[in-house]
């Protein structure tokens, strides 16, 4: 019989009301349980299930992992063996994905794989350097240690992102009423008024006479040509992005735009900064570090500077004169990571770069943000302003007509 989950309320000899849930397969044996712990039982009713609409597997967050991560590293900092520590976090069922993944690593482990090597079979979860991290701390015997930096590392990019995030949402709601706001007019309110003016047949201002031909055009084929012209500069333009050269040329672009491609600089130089300073502190050998860390840069172009680097340092030659020749960081970062390798304490002097980075990143969403907000408003206020003014020419004509 299967096992029912049942709310319960009693008394227990005092007089005291108790409630509570059991899980039984039938009421009678909840009551009988009940009285063994003195309780008198008073209502017993099976508990209703739970809704739940399902539209296919959750997906696993960065927050997930970190918070996956941070106990996993308690618990074994704690002395428990790794094979209990994800049995209990694979029990947890805030996401049924990552909880199946955790299990299926814990299998894994139990039949003699090591940790890194069970997590690389989940490349959508554990990403590359996830995965290496891991394994120099299996290697090394500070697994915990490992865990704990791989965490610090995943909030504050997770931090940037939601920063990044958040100061688009203003402007794009902006854009989306303007473009509303444009178009309401344009279908709606411009057409009743060209009706009245054609009846009156009345010479048109010039103003007059493009708007209401721009209205037109948006009420037949010219509006649908439009928006499938859009949609296929989008498609066209993510296929483009596909090929090596379509993403490189992009992403070359992508660093030129003003103020954008300051933001998208700063925040490449914080990635590779915090990502090499932890695999170096972590004890990954450097060109291995530099391999992971040109996977994750988000850019091509850095990407390909990133590789030549690694070229360079596999003959022998140090990691600033390289960066410095590619011309995508900036000239004090060069420097400093030239001091970092003069002294020995290069994981060190990244970790410090990084941090100047994270905060300038923020300046940069700041600039960014305070720059699209005015350029909206001024767009929406102009292109609002010369519909409205267009169209209340012709009636200042009509109204001197009359005087």
């Amino acid at each position: 019989m299967a096992t029912t989950v049942f709310i319960w309320e009693g008394k227990t000899r005092q007089g005291a009301v108790q409630k509570g849930e059991i899980a039984a397969n039938t009421k009678e044996d909840v009551m009988s349980l009940l009285r063994k712990q003195n309780i008198q039982p008073i209502n017993v009713t099976a508990k209703p299930k739970e809704l739940k609409l399902s539209f296919g597997a959750p997906k696993v967050t960065d927050k997930d992992i970190v918070i996956f991560t941070r106990q996993l590293a308690t618990m074994i900092d704690a002395g428990l063996p790794l094979v209990q520590c994800l049995d209990i976090l694979g029990q947890q069922k805030e996401n049924p994905t990552l909880a199946k993944t955790v299990n299926q690593v814990r299998s894994d482990v139990e039949s003699g794989a090591t940790f890194a090597d069970a997590l690389k079979k989940h490349p959508k979860i554990f990403d590359t350097l996830y995965c290496n991290m891991v394994a120099a701390g299996e290697a090394g015997g500070i697994l915990d240690t490992i865990l704990q930096r791989l965490a610090a590392f995943m909030e504050k990019f997770a931090k940037i992102k939601g920063q990044i995030k958040s100061a688009m949402i203003y402007p794009s709601v902006i854009l989306f009423v303007a473009v509303s706001v444009v178009s309401l007019l344009l279908v709606v309110v411009v057409p009743m008024l060209a009706g009245i003016f054609k009846e009156a047949g009345q010479q048109l201002p010039f103003p007059t006479r493009v708007v209401i031909a721009f209205s037109d055009f948006l009420k037949g084929w010219g509006g649908l040509g439009m928006l499938l012209a859009i949609v296929g500069f989008i498609v066209g333009l993510k296929q483009f992005r596909k090929t090596e050269n379509g993403l490189r040329v992009t992403d070359a672009i992508a660093l030129k735009i003003p103020v954008v491609g300051s933001l998208i600089q700063r925040v490449s130089v914080a990635k590779f900064t915090r990502t090499l300073g932890t695999l170096l502190t972590s004890g990954v050998p450097i060109l291995e570090g530099l391999l992971i860390v040109s996977r994750t840069a988000g850019n091509k172009v850095v990407e390909e500077a990133i590789l030549a680097t690694r070229t360079s340092v596999s003959e022998g030659k140090t990691l600033a004169d390289p960066l410095g020749k590619a011309q995508v960081f900036p000239p004090m970062v060069i420097q400093m990571i030239g001091v970092g390798e003069a002294t020995g304490a290069l994981d060190n002097m990244l970790n410090k770069i990084a941090d100047f980075y994270d905060d300038e990143v923020d300046s940069a969403v700041a600039a960014l943000t305070s720059m699209l907000e005015p350029m909206l408003m001024i767009f929406l206020g102009i292109t609002v302003g010369f519909v409205i003014i267009a169209m209340y020419m012709p009636i200042f004509q009509m109204g001197a007509a009359a005087g």
